[in-house]
């Protein structure tokens, strides 16, 4: 391999290196092999409904979720690993590490043979350096690490900043037992160009065809997008015509990439027309790319013109998603059309479409500053049907805004969400809760009295 930056805390995945003798079997024999010391994979329950994880699947906390399991022991019922597997994930969900950690032990002392997809998905909540742990514990599982969870802990790496980390377990997957394949390269590719240095990047993909590893689309997308966020579309249309000649065709994200390119220097006209060109080029436009000129158009004011692209879109049967909608939704809010961001949302309910986090946060953003804080309190409320929650300076100005309307029982029941949630006051709830409390109004001052009371607790 070729000379890359040495890693800037060694001895975290040093440990991989001397573990190689010792589980040789189980870092060689890195896809189907198991160890043989390994008991058979219990099948008892393999196609059979099991009450536990339905149930499971209906509870909202993890306290109620570990209160079922051990109900479910109480009752004689012996769990094996896929109710281990599905408690750990609500557990997780729930960023309840310490009943993680409880659990595991239970699972390795009870010797219940786990599937590696356990741990990739405990890596996704995991910091990085407990997901360097969990990796090398799990042979204690009767896990045998292949390159599928290697490849998980890896992006980790990438994803949470840890590059030179991830460099130094790249250097040495072969001693640990893995050959690495497009994914692998696809993430070293991936941390480069996230540095910043292109010609590292070019060396990872050069080395993959030296080793007869075939790149993908995303591979070539990757170098692609780096060059078109640089505003070097001559290099990246080259690399496009690269992959015909390879066999490779380009895709929508391909094109949405070059798209945003051009839209980034201003060549709004050329983008259009390259995404209306796409089909002579064996590739149907697609959602991501209506949505790039729509942003595009979005950010320059024009919300008329990318309606009628959104129009354009649906004519093609091309149904919109959460991130279409949430252009409208964004810009709208923007320039105080929160009128019609909120008609957006119910078009989005109405379409089968589920609105997300960011599109409540920023309807609900909208409001608050257009001082809409009755419609705000009325999405606030769709926001937590959907479980969906707003941060905290959104909290503030809602509470802020209701109290000094004079819609105390709104306020007061924004105060209460805050105190539950534990979301902090800044100075100005402060002044409006105390000012208010202090009202003549006998119910307005009791009713924030038991808030302030709750608070002080």
């Amino acid at each position: 391999m070729y000379h890359r930056a040495k890693s800037i805390n060694h001895n975290l995945l040093s440990h991989y290196h001397h573990s190689t003798k010792n589980h040789a079997k189980t870092l060689i024999h890195t896809h189907s092999h198991q160890p043989q010391n390994q008991k058979p994979k219990p099948n008892h329950h393999k196609r059979k409904h099991i009450p536990f994880i339905t149930e499971i699947k209906q509870i909202e906390t993890s306290e109620q979720a570990l209160s079922l399991f051990h109900h479910y022991n109480q009752l004689g019922y012996k769990h094996y690993y896929p109710s281990y597997a599905a408690l750990l994930y609500k557990l997780a969900r729930s960023k309840n590490f310490h009943a993680v950690e409880t659990i595991l032990t239970q699972m390795k002392n009870t010797d219940i043979q786990c599937n590696e997809t356990v741990f990739i998905a405990l890596f996704q909540h995991y910091g990085p350096v407990k997901a360097v742990e969990l990796f090398r514990a799990m042979p204690k599982f009767n896990c045998a690490r292949t390159l599928q969870s290697f490849n998980a802990l890896l992006n980790i790496l990438v994803d949470h900043g840890m590059f030179c980390e991830a460099n130094d377990a790249f250097e040495r997957c072969y001693e640990m037992g893995f050959r690495p394949n497009t994914v692998t390269f696809n993430i070293m590719m991936k941390g480069w160009l996230k540095k910043g240095e292109w010609e590292n990047a070019c060396k990872v993909f050069d080395e993959m065809l030296e080793r007869k590893v075939q790149p993908s689309v995303v591979s070539y997308n990757s170098l692609i997008g780096f060059l078109s966020r640089k505003g070097d579309l001559d290099k990246a249309m080259r690399l496009v015509e690269d992959m015909r000649r390879k066999g490779k065709r380009a895709n929508g994200v391909t094109y949405a990439l070059l798209m945003e390119g051009l839209c980034s220097l201003g060549k709004y006209e050329e983008a259009k027309k390259l995404m209306f060109d796409m089909a002579y080029r064996g590739c149907k436009p697609q959602l991501v790319n209506f949505s790039v000129l729509m942003n595009d158009l979005g950010k320059r004011g024009k919300i008329d013109e990318a309606m009628v692209l959104f129009r354009e879109m649906r004519k093609r049967r091309l149904k919109p998603d959460v991130v279409t909608y949430n252009v409208f939704v964004n810009y709208l809010c923007k320039e105080g059309k929160t009128a019609e961001a909120y008609k957006m949302l119910v078009e989005m309910q109405i379409s089968g479409c589920e609105p997300n986090a960011a599109t409540y946060r920023m309807l609900l953003d909208g409001l608050c500053r257009n001082g809409d804080f009755e419609s705000g309190l009325s999405v606030l409320n769709l926001m937590f049907a959907s479980r969906h929650c707003p941060l905290s300076d959104t909290f503030n100005c809602l509470v802020v805004g209701l109290l000094k309307s004079g819609n105390i029982d709104g306020g007061y029941f924004v105060l209460e969400e805050m105190v539950k949630r534990k979301v902090d006051f800044d100075l100005e709830s402060w002044e409006a809760v105390i000012k208010y409390a202090c009202s003549e109004d006998d119910k307005s001052g009791s009713m924030l009295t038991n808030i302030l009371t709750c608070m002080s607790v």
